[in-house]
């Protein structure tokens, strides 16, 4: 018998066999596949045993009753801290019991990964196809109206499932997002907060761009040398080089004359300065967009905010993470601390649903098996030597590179055979795992 996120699944044994842990909980399906309560262990353990019910999931565990049953639910809260690396999901009752936690992994490689492509792409064109002409100008995808980026894509449609999921096992009433308005030019420029005049009347106002501003704020003078070498031909140099993620901020340029710049560059001597990175306002930037896509998807949801959340969570435990962030989200009673019911906290980590590359070598002149080797695919979830992994990569010959959730290859001695493990659960398009929490 093989013990799968706290439960024995059937699929291991003849019979049918549940951690006894009060811990746990088993999501219960009626007849038409309309989500119930959950319950206990025990009981799930009681119905498997009769056959009034059967398994349809290991992980989360979940049941399907096989006889007609009454629709009563009690009304449960859906709290999601939305993300744009990660998002927490929680839901809680009216009393405040914790019943299901999860955090889920968003894609951030698609942006890469079409990149690769593209010069992939091109690099043959100019190998093979010369005498086509260049077709970047008549892409339909390019030109059409209202067009979203495939990573914003893939991260709206990433709250979208989590939360279908979650609807799909749990008789949800109310669905309760934290979404963040995000001023990009005030996390920039902290002093607008305090000077709205600034948002227009910044640095550079008066100025024709940045250089002209950093000229006249070191008086026209070379930095170094005070002038001292004669030469009038001023620059202006980059304290950290934009080669090493060095910002175009007036904080990271300095006025020096030609002959102090090319010494610099030289290695004659050296700037003892510290100058600013760009700052990587990326992610703010995507959850604005995902704030408005979700309040347009999801009309019923309710919005609340972080601060919000912060204040609710500080009151009773000082743990910092996204699921126990979302169980304050859904509960937000003062006064009354929110009850675990299950230490269980699912972890899935999105992943591509398919393989693009299908040859490889310097002239792709050796084909990639697509289907299965000896019955496995890639990102299939595998048992071996006691422990699950997901696949990476596969040999012909038999044997395969294992990794965990966070898709670090695992290094195992000697390297697994197929033929010495078991596949647990089919590829999908995300990972799914589990770690259990003791409180939050």
């Amino acid at each position: 018998m093989v013990t799968v996120g706290g439960y024995a699944s059937p699929a291991f044994g003849q019979s049918y066999c549940i951690e006894r842990s009060r811990m746990v909980l088993v999501y219960v399906l009626n007849k038409l596949k309309q989500p119930l309560m959950p319950t206990t262990p025990v009981k799930a353990r009681i119905l498997l045993k009769q056959g009034s019910a059967k398994v349809i999931r290991k992980l989360p565990f979940t049941i399907r009753l096989q006889y007609e049953t009454s629709s009563y639910v009690a009304p449960l809260t859906h709290g999601v801290d939305t993300g744009s690396k990660i998002l927490g999901s929680a839901v809680t009752d009216d009393a405040g019991n914790i019943l299901y936690m999860s955090e889920v992994e968003v894609r951030n490689d698609i942006a890469g990964k079409l990149k690769s492509r593209r010069e992939s792409r091109r690099n043959r064109r100019s190998r093979k196809t010369r005498y086509r002409q260049a077709r970047w100008r008549n892409r339909k995808n390019s030109t059409k109206s209202g067009r979203f980026s495939p990573t914003m894509v893939s991260k709206v449609n990433a709250h979208l499932k989590e939360i279908r999921f979650v609807r799909s096992i749990l008789p949800i009433a109310k669905t309760v997002l934290e979404t963040g308005s995000f001023d990009p030019h005030a996390l920039k420029n902290p002093e607008v907060l305090n000077n709205p005049l600034l948002y227009q009347q910044g640095a550079n106002y008066g100025f024709a761009n940045t250089k002209a501003y950093v000229l006249w704020r070191d008086g026209y003078k070379c930095h170094h040398c005070k002038g001292k070498s004669g030469d009038s031909r001023l620059h202006v140099h980059h304290i950290v080089f934009r080669t090493n993620g060095g910002s175009d901020n007036e904080r990271n340029l300095i006025t020096l004359c030609k002959t102090c710049h090319d010494e610099l560059h030289a290695g004659v001597w050296e700037l003892k300065l510290r100058g600013k990175r760009k700052e990587k306002l990326k992610h703010a930037t995507q959850m604005n967009s995902i704030r408005v896509q979700l309040l347009r998807l999801l009309p019923e949801a309710t919005e609340t905010f972080g601060f919000i959340t912060k204040e609710n969570r500080q009151r009773y435990t000082a743990v910092k993470e996204h699921h126990v962030d979302a169980v304050f989200i859904a509960w937000q009673a003062l006064g009354v601390r929110p009850v675990l019911k299950t230490n269980v906290v699912l972890q899935r980590r999105c992943v591509a649903s398919g393989d693009y590359q299908r040859r490889k070598g310097t002239r792709s002149e050796t084909p990639i098996p697509a289907g299965k080797i000896m019955g496995f695919l890639k990102f299939d979830k595998v048992r071996y030597r006691g422990n699950d992994y997901f696949i990476k990569g596969r040999f012909s010959t038999g044997y395969a590179i294992l990794m965990g959730l966070d898709g670090q290859k695992v290094d195992l001695k000697p390297i697994p055979k197929f033929n010495r493990m078991k596949r647990i659960e089919a590829r999908k398009p995300w990972l799914t795992s589990h770690k259990t929490t003791a409180s939050i």
